[in-house]
């Protein structure tokens, strides 16, 4: 697995978001390298799991359409004889 890179903005939005969380729920205030070391740490750790789960969703919604598509392949088919 490739390493999932953000662009400068979306690392900057998710910096302000973890910040704006620990000010409103834990009155704690962090700096933006605080914040981007968590990112990093919660990308390692946890991103996996995040990841591998929207691999199988993606997997199960690419199997119910192709199990469509088979069926509508299947209407198609001419009787033969």
């Amino acid at each position: 697995m490739t390493d999932i890179t953000f662009t400068a903005d979306q690392k900057a939005r998710m910096v302000s978001k973890i910040k704006a969380y620990f000010e409103d729920e834990l009155q704690k205030d962090i700096g933006g390298f605080e914040a981007e070391f968590l990112i990093d740490f919660f990308a390692g750790e946890i991103g996996p799991y995040f990841y591998n789960r929207g691999l199988q969703d993606a997997r199960q919604v690419l199997t119910e359409r192709m199990d469509e598509v088979g069926y509508l392949l299947q209407e198609l088919e001419k009787p033969e004889g």
